[in-house]
């Protein structure tokens, strides 16, 4: 597959610091049923990359530790981590808001029809993916057949109470079926709540539009249809600087499935890692003087989140930032403005 990291880490992209954290994005490992098109992460059912156990003890002493509101958890299918429903029970017990990143269709796998039931009684907030209300785009994304098992899952979550007044949460993701924006995201959702009330009798709470990253089995499409460089003048000429003071690096860190700690879950993607009260590679600074490239002799891992000394504050970023920050913004939550 084609690889679009190397054009990606020379940026004029503007200096980044974080502010409070409060969230832990955790990618439990790379496994999934499915194997999307817009996929990131290159997630598929072949992967083997999963979180173990001991850095599962780990990322709960540091929530434990630090003043996180947070725990929200990626994949791959997360839930196909075998520690999964462990982690859930425990991170419950601590009063903190969960959130699963869920495709939905691997609710109905075997072994998982029971997970809704589990979700619900910890108060899960479900963020599941469905890039339209239509089967053929779904399907077209994603594989045959997966509209239809991602209504039945989406009626089986209403049936345990999640989307009602009251009721768990459920919010639905849209992202694009090629290299272009995300229409508005307050106009999509009426449409999404119109059309599956109607047709489905599904009930949700909200729709976050995410734009597209040109990284990983996404980027290489792109690169291979000729598209890569139109795509980023797309992103280019769509630069908000208002979406600067949303973007969701500011209050989260991510760690992925070895433990290791980066801001943002694309560049966990990238190989960027986390550094501490550094300028970030390649970024441009207020007077227009552009940093130079740090050099990373060791990665930060959980364990250094249990040091309350440590604070890291400026983000590594790269011409992927413009995915974030162009039109409406894009975060893990949806539009930004």
């Amino acid at each position: 597959m084609l690889d679009t990291r190397p054009l990606l880490l020379e940026t004029d992209f503007p200096r980044l610091r974080r502010d409070r954290l409060t969230t832990l994005q955790v990618n439990l490992g790379y496994r999934c049923n499915l194997s999307c098109t817009h996929c990131h992460v290159n997630a598929g059912p072949k992967r083997t990359e999963l979180m173990d156990s001991a850095n599962i003890e780990r990322l709960l002493e540091v929530l434990q530790a630090r003043d996180i509101q947070t725990l929200d958890l990626t994949g791959g299918a997360p839930e196909m981590n075998p520690h999964f429903r462990d982690l859930v029970e425990r991170a419950s017990a601590l009063g903190l808001e969960i959130i699963d990143r869920c495709n939905l269709t691997i609710l109905l796998e075997d072994g998982f029809e029971d997970l809704p039931e589990f979700l619900a009684r910890h108060r899960v907030t479900v963020v599941a993916s469905l890039p339209c209300y239509s089967e053929q785009n779904v399907d077209s994304q994603r594989g045959k057949g997966v509209f239809e098992s991602s209504i039945e899952a989406l009626q089986v979550l209403n049936s345990v109470g999640y989307g009602a007044a009251g009721g768990c949460i459920l919010d639905l993701v849209y992202n694009p079926g090629g290299p272009f924006l995300p229409p508005s995201q307050e106009q999509l959702e009426q449409e999404y709540r119109e059309r599956l009330k109607a047709d489905f009798n599904i009930a949700f709470n909200q729709l976050f539009t995410i734009t597209n990253m040109p990284i990983n089995r996404f980027g290489g499409v792109l690169l291979a249809k000729g598209q890569y460089d139109a795509y980023m003048k797309l992103l280019k000429d769509n630069f908000s600087e208002d979406n600067l003071a949303a973007v969701m690096c500011r209050s989260m860190i991510s760690v992925d499935w070895q433990g290791y700690l980066y801001d943002c879950d694309f560049n966990q993607m990238l190989q960027l890692p986390l550094s501490e009260n550094t300028a970030s590679a390649g970024a441009k600074s207020d007077a227009g003087s552009r940093y130079p490239v740090i050099a990373r002799s060791g990665r930060r891992h959980l364990q250094d989140l249990l040091d309350r000394t440590f604070s890291p504050t400026d983000i590594v970023v790269g011409e992927h930032c413009y995915g974030c920050t162009a039109g409406q913004g894009s975060s893990c939550g949806g539009a930004l403005d």
